[in-house]
């Protein structure tokens, strides 16, 4: 796979991340708590591999976004990907400790930390989508570059 199409596979990891992690609360809910972990653990590994064609990308390829220019869409994708930044630099250690939790069957403490991380985790996930699309494809000219 060439380094162009990271950013597409990315996207998708971070997309299919999502869909696991809603599917894995739509079954604790239900009390399908294996079928919850198999999910949530999956989501896990998805986002592992997210973070290393991320890396990678990076790594190759450089950053993007000094073609951005001023103007409404610069903050609003700047708006957009600082909170991601930042929440992308906490969740890991929340996702770290959630899943030592549960290891641990620690339930309690476990509930009381997902209950933070999940919505950490989703908002993540999906403002990765949509910094794909603005940079990609609303600025197609950045991913060009």
């Amino acid at each position: 796979m060439s380094a162009e199409h990271l950013p597409a596979v990315n996207a998708a990891l971070n997309a299919l991340s999502t869909a696991l992690l809603v599917c894995g609360y739509v079954l604790v809910r239900r009390g399908r708590w294996r079928a919850h972990g198999m999910l949530m653990a999956g989501a896990f590994v998805v986002s592992t591999l997210f973070l290393v064609g991320y890396v990678a990308h990076k790594t190759i390829s450089g950053d993007r976004t000094s073609g951005l220019g001023p103007g409404p869409l610069r903050t609003t994708y700047y708006a957009i990907l600082i909170p991601h930044v930042v929440l992308a630099m906490v969740m890991l250690p929340m996702i770290l400790t959630t899943l030592y939790l549960a290891a641990r069957r620690r339930w309690s403490a476990h509930r009381r930390l997902a209950r933070w991380t999940l919505p950490v985790w989703l908002y993540v996930s999906v403002t990765g989508v949509v910094i794909y699309w603005m940079l990609y494809h609303l600025f197609p000219a950045l991913g060009a570059a």
